[in-house]
């Protein structure tokens, strides 16, 4: 099931041992290099440092948050040696400029789809000009459709202007 990125953050972190919230998940930790939420900023409930949730270590996603066996799953930044590279750049998709593989400005970022299961981004919907967005409103980027992604922008396969897809006729 996809769910929008707004769904995903500013939700409590729920502890099955304490049986109450333990922190708030309040951004994403994209690894760009796979598209994948990794896991997620979150104030402790505790003492209000920064920690980490990371994705496998999540039970279930609910309505009311995401729920975890106890607050030990919380990790400081500096702990995940796998992941230092990724918290380093501190990558977020929304904003990002998109680009055509011709290096046609498309526009940007405005919201993403994420595969609950797998927290893979499935679809970007980028927000266009307001010149353009009288004519096209705003697209949706399937992750198939994706060409690179770097720090500064996104870049998509070049798109389909004012060609006609007609399908093949038939002679019975």
């Amino acid at each position: 099931m996809l769910q929008l990125s707004a769904t995903l953050i500013n939700k409590p972190v729920l502890s099955l041992r304490a049986g109450s919230p333990v922190a708030t998940a309040n951004s994403t930790l994209i690894n760009p290099d796979v598209l994948k939420i990794e896991g997620f900023y979150c104030s402790d409930g505790y003492n209000n440092h920064q920690l980490i949730l990371l994705f496998q270590d999540i039970r279930e996603i609910i309505d009311k948050g995401y729920i975890v066996n106890d607050h030990d799953v919380l990790v400081e930044p500096e702990e995940l040696v796998r992941l230092k590279d990724i918290i380093k750049i501190n990558y977020d998709l929304i904003g990002k400029p998109v680009y055509t593989t011709s290096k046609e400005k498309v526009g940007k970022v405005s919201d993403y789809a994420v595969e609950a299961e797998t927290m893979f981004i499935q679809k970007l919907y980028v927000s266009q000009s307001l010149l353009k967005n009288f004519t096209g409103g705003t697209l949706s980027i399937d992750r198939s459709q994706i060409h690179e992604v770097t720090d500064k922008k996104v870049i998509i396969n070049d798109l389909l202007k004012g060609s006609t897809i007609t399908a093949p006729m038939t002679v019975s």
